[in-house]
C-alpha cells in the first residue's frame, strides 16, 4: 500500500475529504498507538486516543496547515493519552509507568506552582531545546524516547541495543546535566 505524503494528506482535510482520516490511519495509526499505548498500557483506551486523534486533526485543518504532519498528529495523541491518564489517576486506577517517568523529571522540570519567579514558557522552551540540541544523538533519542514517548527502559535498551542498567544511568546524567542548566538560567527548582 502506496502512502500519500504529508503534504498531499494535509490538503486532502483542507479539501474536507473524508480521505484525509483514512489516508492519515494508514500511514500514521501504528505511530500514534505506540505514543499512547506508552503512556496508557491499554491497547482499547490507546486505539481510542488514536480515533480522537483523527477527529482532532479534522477540526484543526483548517484553519491550521502543520508544518510537519507526524509531529502534529503525535502531539495531539500524546496530549489526548495524558489528558485520559489523569483521568485514570483521579479516579485511583493509576497504572505507574507513566507516573514513575515523568516523576523522574520533577527534579529538572519546573513546575508553576513551586517556583518562586515567574518564568516566561518560551524561554524554558528555549532552553530545553538548546539543551537537546547540545547533547549527543542517541542521549538525545534516550531523552526524547523517555520523556516525550514514556517508553519503557526496557524498550529504549531494546531499541538502543544498551543494557537497561546503562540506559538508567544516562538518563539519570542527562537529568542532572538539565538541572545544572536551568540552575544556571537562573531557574530554581
Amino acid at each position: 500500500m502506496n502512502n500519500l505524503e504529508d503534504s498531499k494528506i494535509v490538503d486532502l482535510y483542507w479539501e474536507r475529504s473524508e480521505a484525509a482520516i483514512d489516508e492519515t490511519a494508514n500511514k500514521y495509526s501504528r505511530y500514534c498507538h505506540s505514543i499512547s499505548v506508552n503512556i496508557l498500557h491499554n491497547t482499547e483506551d490507546a486505539e481510542e486516543c488514536v480515533n480522537d486523534t483523527y477527529l482532532r486533526a479534522w477540526n484543526a485543518i483548517p484553519p491550521n496547515r502543520p508544518n510537519c504532519f507526524s509531529v502534529f498528529l503525535g502531539k495531539i495523541t500524546r496530549n489526548l493519552s495524558l489528558d485520559k491518564y489523569k483521568k485514570y489517576t483521579a479516579r485511583k486506577r493509576g497504572l505507574g509507568q507513566t507516573e514513575l517517568t515523568l516523576s523522574e523529571l520533577d527534579e529538572c522540570i519546573p513546575i508553576k506552582s513551586n517556583v518562586e519567579q515567574s518564568i516566561d514558557e518560551k524561554d524554558l522552551v528555549k532552553i530545553l531545546n538548546s539543551f537537546l540540541e547540545s547533547l549527543p544523538k542517541q542521549k538525545r533519542i534516550m531523552f526524547i524516547q523517555r520523556y516525550w514517548y514514556l517508553m519503557s527502559i526496557k524498550a529504549i535498551a531494546e531499541d538502543s541495543n544498551y543494557s537497561e542498567s546503562k540506559v538508567k544511568s544516562t538518563l539519570f546524567r542527562t537529568r542532572n546535566a538539565l538541572k545544572c542548566i536551568l540552575e544556571k538560567e537562573g531557574i530554581t527548582l
